[in-house]
């Protein structure tokens, strides 16, 4: 829910805090690099210290992190708690699936797998319109501040009816992977970020970085697979129905983060939606997964997992290619049946694939299987923001070009000659390095400019015959229409782009579902066993 608001508050937020689109950006990603750079280790920690405990312990800090969100005074404040955020949020997120591995024998796992997925698509369905409702009255931080009566209830009943348990295997601690997925991670995204925001890929804060946030990747598979305690045990993977499953999820969250930041921005920027009404217009994505999640499991059993799963990422890519025909002036109801669209592919792929994973963990291991794949989700939907919100960012400024505003600001002020005028009046003074980088500088540009225009028709006001002024004004309007066109233009065209890649995605996400997740033959064959995932050797002997 906490992610859902925040993604139709971003406008509002960049512009009453302010900050620029790279800042909004990292302020998504902070939260989901944490978030995901902690997983493990919290996962690890609830095996071995309690999951109740860890369940709330985080719960708590998410709701401290919340009411410093509201309150940060700059981008980088907000950073910086939506870090802390995502740390609260990764002592909880893997302790939900592990308890429910747990509690419910293997007969009943997927139904309520099925219910939690469902529970989380209400809870997409609620973020939307609760923060569209809460923009409109109150101010920005309070999209933060709804979280704390929520973790109260949360932290009540987690008390009162979740039983504690835990993996009582002793095992080590690996600080030195926990350094280098961070360092993963975090490099990788800021190279991604820094390449789409500056154009200069072939540079050391781009490309250098990205390659030493794989070398760093690299070197945590090698340390993973040869010590003792690793903090993902590589072998998993040899698994097929989680390798999977984790595949499944990984380009399923790629797609939605990337896709619903960019579509946050389409809404509000190029078709003047409130945040409200931003928030009722992405309702049929979240309906549409709270649905068809509590329906998944039926169908997996009656089909297979592969072909629900599958169809589920056919879907999504449908959807999503669907975009690529996008336009500013584009009819609702065509929206509105992309958007179910986009929630029914995931409500369709989330659970089956939920379910493959934590069919091949073992329940006193089950922290650690749900870490992994709430990682993998989380890196996927931090990696769809910065790779599309690249694109996006690099789209639009081929599109829009550097000279737009200064050659806009030119226009305006060629009648200026006449009179003399103060720099709030000009519209020249009003640009800024950034005026061109994304559709939201440049709209902000035009606003500075509209507002210099109307203090320079008072000052002129009896200097100037009423004509000329209504012929200045004219003329102003038009340049000014033709300019807020081609921003839109420009911004639609880097959408297209992004509905391309983030379709083919999903395609290959949908190719991995219909291959390798459990059929419905073994679906038939009876529930999984409780071992332990074995070495790769071992699987092979295993099925000979």
């Amino acid at each position: 829910m906490d992610n859902t608001i925040l993604n139709v508050a971003l406008r509002t937020i960049q512009a009453e805090l302010p900050a620029s689109q790279a800042q909004m950006q990292w302020a998504v990603d902070s939260y989901a690099l944490v978030f995901a750079a902690l997983l493990i280790v919290c996962g690890v920690l609830g095996d071995r210290w309690g999951r109740r405990r860890m369940l709330l312990i985080g719960l708590a800090v998410f709701a401290v992190a919340s009411v410093l969100c509201a309150f940060a005074d700059t981008p980088l404040e907000l950073i910086v708690c939506r870090g802390l955020l995502g740390a609260g949020a990764a002592a909880v997120q893997p302790q939900t699936l592990s308890i429910i591995q747990n509690v419910f024998p293997a007969d009943q796992r997927a139904k309520a797998i099925g219910i939690w997925a469902g529970v989380a698509g209400m809870a997409i369905a609620v973020g939307p319109i609760a923060g569209g409702v809460l923009l409109e009255y109150f101010w920005w931080g309070s999209v933060f501040l709804v979280n704390v009566p929520v973790v109260a209830v949360g932290l009540i009943l987690t008390w009162l009816f979740v039983p504690e348990s835990s993996d009582p295997k002793e095992g080590g601690f690996d600080p030195i992977g926990v350094a280098l997925s961070s360092a993963a991670m975090c490099l990788v995204i800021h190279g991604i970020i820094e390449g789409g925001n500056s154009g200069a890929w072939l540079q050391w804060a781009s490309t250098g970085t990205i390659l030493l946030g794989v070398a760093c990747g690299a070197a945590f598979v090698w340390h993973e697979r040869r010590i003792e305690h690793p903090l993902i045990a590589m072998n998993m993977f040899a698994h097929k129905h989680f390798a999977a499953g984790v595949g499944a999820i990984a380009v399923a969250f790629f797609t939605l983060m990337g896709a619903t930041f960019y579509l946050s921005y389409f809404l509000q920027a190029v078709r003047g939606y409130s945040a409200l009404a931003t928030g009722v217009a992405l309702i049929a994505v979240a309906a549409s997964v709270m649905v068809m999640s509590t329906l998944a499991p039926r169908l997996s059993e009656r089909w297979g997992a592969n072909i629900v799963a599958g169809t589920g990422m056919t879907v999504l890519a449908v959807a999503m290619l669907s975009f690529v025909e996008a336009t500013a002036t584009m009819p609702q109801w065509v929206l509105e049946i992309q958007m179910a669209l986009i929630g029914i592919g995931l409500g369709l792929t989330m659970t089956p694939a939920t379910e493959a994973i934590m069919s091949t963990v073992r329940a006193d291991e089950a922290g650690a299987g749900s870490a992994v794949n709430n990682t993998m989700r989380q890196l996927a939907g931090a990696l769809g923001v910065a790779v599309l919100g690249s694109i996006l960012t690099v789209g639009f400024h081929d599109s829009f070009g550097d000279d737009r505003p200064a050659e806009l600001a030119a226009r305006l002020d060629q009648p200026t000659s006449l009179v003399a005028l103060p720099d709030s009046a000009l519209a020249t003074p009003q640009l800024d390095a950034n005026s061109s980088g994304s559709i939201t500088e440049a709209l902000d540009f035009a606003q500075r400019s509209v507002d210099a225009l109307e203090q320079r028709e008072r000052l002129v006001a009896g200097a100037l015959p009423e004509s000329a002024i209504a012929g200045f004004r004219q003329t102003a309007e038009a340049d000014l229409r033709a300019y807020v066109a081609a921003a839109d233009d420009a911004f639609v065209h880097g959408m297209r782009i992004c509905a391309l890649v983030s379709g083919l995605s999903a395609l290959v996400g949908a190719g991995i579902a219909f291959a390798y997740l459990p059929s419905r033959r073994r679906a038939q064959s009876g529930p999984p066993d409780e071992r332990s995932i074995e070495a790769p050797t071992e699987f092979a002997m295993a099925k000979e």
